[in-house]
């Protein structure tokens, strides 16, 4: 009886977690078959939305930028927040202020970092073109398709790698001192000790920040839509601004939940993917 109590507290949560997240994703799955443009005609269309989505040109390029923008950030701020974790976690004196100043941007939101990002990167009066102007360098950050990309990895690189970095510092602070006293007395080098000893005692928790960062990166909205639109062109539309458009700019809510469908599905076997490679690591 007393086993079967702590089942009775998940209760609530289960029905939030219904509410919130397993009804919206059935809703959508079931609408994804209909032709619905807000109105109250709902015409059943079969796969239609999805043979459409498939087949359109604009939805693999939307796919692949949503893709290259969730590799390069998470890459750079898992590899980062490890780096920066590795160093602080070295230094006795004025650690507690360091860690306080890199966790600043973590601590602002998505959309006051967007509108500071087109102010610093404006053409006309931000601050870095200035400077680069002044060195005889032209630059069109958020303006030229090329650029753009790159910018906005850079962006939320600034913005979210203090995340996997106070992750990883309390994983290395939490380590056991005997292994490296051992290790160290046996003459073997910082860098021996950090490859050999500190990664492979985190590694489960450095998987478990990539998971987090990936699926974040992955519906990354906020930043995109603040900043470019999804703009120049398509250069930077992602599955969720891509989504939000086709919902609220063209009235196509039908086709919005399918792209929600495909890419949810997507996810998932990620997350599944990354869950087998975790328990074969544990076993």
């Amino acid at each position: 009886m007393k086993n079967k109590i702590g089942y009775y507290f998940l209760i609530p949560t289960i029905i939030l977690l219904f509410f919130t997240s397993i009804y919206p994703l059935l809703y959508s799955f079931i609408y994804s078959f209909f032709n619905w443009n807000w109105g109250e005609q709902k015409d059943y269309v079969g796969l239609q939305n999805y043979i459409f989505l498939l087949t359109d040109k604009e939805f693999w390029i939307v796919i692949r930028n949503t893709f290259l923008f969730a590799s390069f950030a998470c890459f750079f701020e898992v590899s980062l927040g490890i780096i920066l974790a590795l160093y602080i976690d070295r230094i006795k004196i004025g650690s507690t202020i360091i860690r306080t100043i890199l966790l600043v941007p973590l601590m602002v939101s998505g959309i006051i970092v967007s509108m500071m990002s087109k102010v610093i990167f404006n053409n006309l009066f931000g601050v870095v073109p200035f400077y680069l102007k002044k060195i005889g360098l032209k630059s069109s950050f958020f303006g030229s398709s090329d650029a753009a990309m790159p910018t906005l990895i850079g962006v939320d690189v600034w913005w979210q790698t203090a995340f996997v970095f106070i992750i990883i510092l309390a994983g290395l602070q939490s380590i056991p001192q005997e292994p490296i006293e051992s290790a160290r007395i046996e003459g073997a080098t910082e860098w021996q000790i950090t490859r050999y000893i500190r990664l492979p005692m985190i590694k489960s928790l450095v998987l478990l920040v990539i998971v987090f960062r990936s699926i974040d990166t992955l519906k990354i909205f906020d930043l995109v839509w603040g900043i470019t639109g999804g703009g120049p062109g398509i250069s930077t539309e992602v599955v969720q601004t891509y989504s939000y458009r086709l919902a609220f700019g063209f009235l196509q809510m039908s086709k919005s939940m399918t792209v929600m469908i495909l890419f949810s599905s997507v996810v998932i076997s990620l997350t599944f993917i990354y869950s087998l490679i975790e328990k074969r690591n544990n076993d």
